[in-house]
């Protein structure tokens, strides 16, 4: 095993610590790698306490380049986000299958994959205070600088900030200051497991077959080739996703940890780059046009196994998360508070999320469900789709200005941020847009189900 060269040394006794599948009553002693009985545990140091954590029926594996997949050995260096190697893990459709490290667990036997991204502070360059569109400056495009650590950054301490997660709030941060990510700060954890592709629909044989409104939670697949699940409303989607995996505590994607993912993406962590679109007009997972552009043909593309496939991650190989460009729209857990204050469902009784709330007329839609508990969506304040001033501080929004007739500075993605006529963002663009589309597009919309529709898994331990 290659141990780190950065040493430090913590010395903690945990009873019952879980790893993996086992519990152990055990001394954890980490100096840049961790000991638990008679096996060191592979332990990045400059993770710096956030390395990745594992529950029952999450199994760590590693992928190799053609996409084969094998159980990792957890002595040894399964990931590496200094390589930009992110962690990998999946979940088996039958969950009592068991195999050993090294073993290739065989795609058929896999229901979902997920990717594991580290809690991170990450240094503020624009606090997104844009109320109109003005001209895009491409110079902002740059590689977001990313401290990991399980520590809040703090008013009181130089240089950082306390993070305000309030729409259009800054606090005291200011450009320059590190301030810990929101998308870690609402589960109170040290990072998030996110679907490593759009949701699929399990079964669907053609384009079609996957378009459900519908909570069938054991149709849920995160794979790569098989069609997104489409034509739901954010309701339904919230619903199967939250019963997917309880004890996980799965769930929509929100609109923060879409940005969590983005920013990782483009630091030295990640590609670094815009996001390669996926230009399949199947809606089919993990794919990468063959052009930088994506305009070509939208049946000539390359599978996420292939040296073009990779671009299509987040890493720029194929650890990393894909189906952030392209692909379908998806529909994030982040909605609008109407001129009172209160939440939106959507724009009419016909045409909403499925949540109870304000409609664009000013009625109440009551025929739904309750929003769930607030720590499972970004709430934003009432105002026009040009005004991006009410971003949430890392959420990929408005610190992607400045910005010109609906296009960002950050390869001129499109940008329109929610309003009473479309009460939900959505992110990433759909699979025909080509440049337009990217990790850092966001729009709005109404929340109800659409043929061009998706959404994604979130894990929290």
């Amino acid at each position: 095993m290659i141990k780190p060269k950065i040493m430090f040394l913590i010395t903690i006794t945990i009873l019952g610590l879980s790893i993996g599948y086992g519990a152990f009553n055990a001394e954890l002693s980490i100096s840049g790698e961790a000991t638990v009985g008679p096996y060191e545990i592979y332990v990045e140091a400059i993770l710096n306490g956030t390395e990745p954590k594992l529950e029952e029926p999450l199994i760590p594996v590693t992928i190799e380049d053609d996409g084969t997949v094998k159980k990792a050995d957890l002595t040894s260096k399964w990931y590496n986000y200094e390589e930009k190697r992110w962690a990998n893990a999946v979940i088996l459709k039958n969950e009592n299958k068991e195999y050993v490290s090294g073993e290739i667990i065989p795609e058929e036997e896999i229901e979902s994959y997920f990717v594991w991204i580290p809690k991170y502070s990450y240094k503020l360059w624009d606090l997104g205070n844009y109320t109109n569109w003005i001209e895009t400056d491409k110079s902002k495009v740059h590689s977001i600088e990313i401290r990991f650590g399980t520590t809040n950054t703090s008013d009181s301490v130089s240089g950082e900030c306390t993070t305000p997660v309030i729409s259009g709030e800054s606090g005291n941060c200011e450009v320059g200051d590190y301030m810990t990510h929101p998308a870690f700060l609402a589960f109170n954890t040290t990072g998030i497991w996110v679907g490593k592709f759009e949701t699929g629909y399990s079964g669907a044989t053609s384009v079609g077959g996957a378009q459900k409104n519908t909570t069938e939670v054991d149709k849920v697949i995160v794979k790569p080739n098989v069609y997104s699940w489409r034509s739901i409303q954010v309701a339904n989607a919230f619903t199967v996703s939250y019963n997917y995996q309880r004890e996980l505590d799965s769930h929509m994607m929100k609109n923060t940890e879409w940005g969590a993912v983005a920013y990782l993406s483009h630091s030295i962590y990640g590609i670094n780059y815009e996001v390669r679109i996926n230009n399949n007009s199947n809606y089919l997972t993990g794919y990468a046009a063959t052009t930088e552009n994506g305009m070509e043909s939208t049946t000539d593309v390359a599978m996420w196994n292939t040296t073009v496939g990779y671009l299509a991650s987040t890493t720029g190989n194929i650890t990393g998360i894909y189906d952030m460009s392209g692909g379908t729209y998806e529909y994030v857990m982040g909605v609008i508070k109407d001129v009172n204050g209160n939440l939106m469902s959507g724009n009419s009784s016909s045409y909403n999320s499925g949540f109870n709330g304000t409609l664009t007329d000013g009625s109440n839609y009551t025929e739904g469900i309750d929003f769930p508990e607030s720590k499972y969506y970004d709430v934003y304040n009432y105002g026009d789709y040009y005004n991006s001033s009410r971003r949430i501080l890392g959420d990929g929004t408005g610190e992607m200005g400045p910005f010109q007739s609906g296009k960002s500075s950050w390869y001129t993605d499109t940008s329109s941020f929610v309003r009473s006529s479309g009460p939900w963002f959505y992110r990433g663009g759909i699979y025909n847009v080509g440049s337009d589309a990217g990790a850092f597009y966001f729009g709005n919309y109404n929340g109800h189900a659409y043929s061009s529709f998706s959404f994604r898994l979130v894990l929290c331990l």
